[in-house]
């Protein structure tokens, strides 16, 4: 973990709300809605921590319900009634988030939420979006080899600058992610957080944070068929963030083209 802690800036004092997406996250969701408290408390009054359980089957509801007495109107928790997907679960995430600065991190606990205290400093009025990047990547080798793969392909097609694109460590103004800009149900929404950060006109911050293990469950990102998924997002995202873009562009000046042909054939 840092130890360095920047002190919150003044241009978070409007408030900040804190969300975590989960999905079968029992083991893990308690201890990080009360280390969110924990961290938050002393730096602001202007806080609120919302869980979106998406679908889980296990008990994530009931590892709440002990935190959801003891914190009050500070913890809400909205919940799919099935599982909707990762993009699904941020964009409710965000819908719900009630002040001008978001934070969210995945529910499984290889983030430490208290790292967030690093992130919170460099959020001034220049800045949209603060992204975590990670210093070690502490997963099973196969998965680092498909990470670096996908950040490289992604970098590449989608013109991201973004150091690193899947490390969902995210600190962000709320107009830059309002939910009707955002449209993937899967994993392929980063992309489109990144992109619309970066056409936003703030500058993007990136900060180290620690990485870890997963201790418990397995990741819904690398198997076969959300990797399917995955590709056939990555295709239609790109067609719908790119290609039509590039199209309505080369298109532009033919009007204005068709219109001096039209008055050379008139003399």
């Amino acid at each position: 973990m840092s130890t360095s802690r920047p002190a919150p800036n003044d241009d978070l004092s409007a408030g900040l709300s804190v969300f975590f997406p989960a999905y079968n996250d029992q083991p893990s969701i308690a201890g990080l809605v009360q280390a969110a408290y924990d961290t938050l408390a002393p730096l602001t009054s202007a806080f609120e921590i919302i869980v979106v359980n998406d679908g889980s089957r296990d008990g994530t509801l009931e590892a709440l319900a002990p935190l959801e007495q003891a914190l009050g109107e500070r913890l809400r928790v909205v919940t799919h009634p099935v599982n909707r997907g990762y993009g699904a679960a941020l964009r409710s995430g965000f819908a719900a988030a009630r002040y001008p600065w978001v934070f969210y991190t995945d529910g499984d606990g290889q983030y430490d939420v208290r790292e967030l205290a690093d992130l919170l400093g460099h959020a001034d009025e220049t800045v949209g979006l603060v992204n975590g990047y990670k210093r070690r990547r502490q997963d099973p080798a196969h998965r680092i080899w498909i990470g670096k793969f996908y950040n490289a392909v992604v970098r590449r097609l989608f013109g991201i600058r973004l150091r690193d694109i899947d490390c969902d460590f995210r600190l962000i103004r709320r107009h830059i992610v309002a939910p009707d800009r955002l449209r993937a149900d899967g994993g392929t929404i980063c992309i489109e957080i990144a992109m619309l950060a970066e056409a936003s006109g703030l500058s993007t911050v990136v900060v180290p944070v620690s990485h870890y293990p997963r201790l418990h469950g397995r990741s819904q990102f690398f198997r076969i068929r959300p990797l399917l998924n995955t590709f056939r997002e990555l295709v239609r995202l790109h067609v719908v963030r790119v290609g039509l873009p590039l199209l309505a562009r080369l298109a532009t000046p033919l009007p204005a083209l068709f219109k001096s042909s039209r008055a050379v054939e008139g003399d």
